[in-house]
């Protein structure tokens, strides 16, 4: 969910449009819930994968149908065609190396480290990446991206909502409080909003890129805290 406030306020700064197409390397607990709260949100989640190999669906993934096709077949390349269960009929199977390179809006790596390589960063037609997973992109495939004016949303912001989340609860605990759901994503969306917003700010002042933005909003942080 963290992820989804992030894409949001960044993609209102590159003034580009909520629905857009995406695609999401992983189906576990980061890759379900992302492409669910994407689709609550309005965007199109065009092909999923998971270690087996993946899907393409134009019109859109179910992610609800999608889960349960995973879990009855164990992975997802069968999804495509099985009947009554999914409908996805519409679909087919597609490799991980396949994914990235789909002509997608966005590409939201959120499985493995490492996947978006100086070998295939070339190849990648997404014009905004978010990084979900921890270390996805080498530095090697950083330049090569930046070259091409792909904004990528590095894992140090993208990724970052579940130790907010988890900071949130150590509060909740040494003040003796119960907070409602609500509450927590509110607070939420507030942090990662106003984290992006200083990234970007960062990004534009320096003229880099937002991951040397994000590095460079932490140590300063850090600096004025032992300063």
């Amino acid at each position: 969910l963290g992820g989804l406030y992030v894409l949001q306020a960044m993609l209102a700064k590159l003034q580009r449009q909520e629905k857009m197409t995406v695609a999401v390397m992983g189906f576990g607990n980061v890759g379900y819930n992302m492409v669910k709260f994407l689709v609550n949100a309005g965007f199109t989640v065009v092909a999923v994968s998971d270690s087996k190999g993946g899907i393409h669906v134009p019109g859109g993934v179910n992610p609800l149908l999608t889960l349960a096709c995973k879990k009855k077949n164990g992975y997802l390349a069968g999804c495509y065609c099985s009947g009554s269960v999914c409908d996805l009929s519409k679909g087919r199977p597609i490799s991980q190396e396949q994914l990235l390179e789909l002509p997608v809006d966005i590409l939201i790596p959120a499985a493995l480290e490492n996947v978006i390589t100086k070998e295939n960063a070339s190849k990648i037609k997404a014009k905004v990446i978010l990084e979900m997973a921890n270390g996805p992109t080498t530095p090697e495939a950083d330049e090569i991206l930046a070259k091409k004016g792909v904004t990528v949303i590095p894992d140090v912001l993208a990724n970052s909502g579940g130790v907010t989340v988890s900071a949130f609860e150590w509060e909740q605990n040494l003040k003796g409080q119960h907070w409602t759901k609500k509450a927590v994503n509110n607070k939420l969306k507030r942090k990662m909003e106003s984290a992006a917003e200083a990234v970007w700010e960062a990004a534009e002042t320096h003229k880099t890129t937002l991951r040397t933005a994000a590095f460079i909003v932490a140590l300063e942080r850090i600096m004025t805290i032992y300063d």
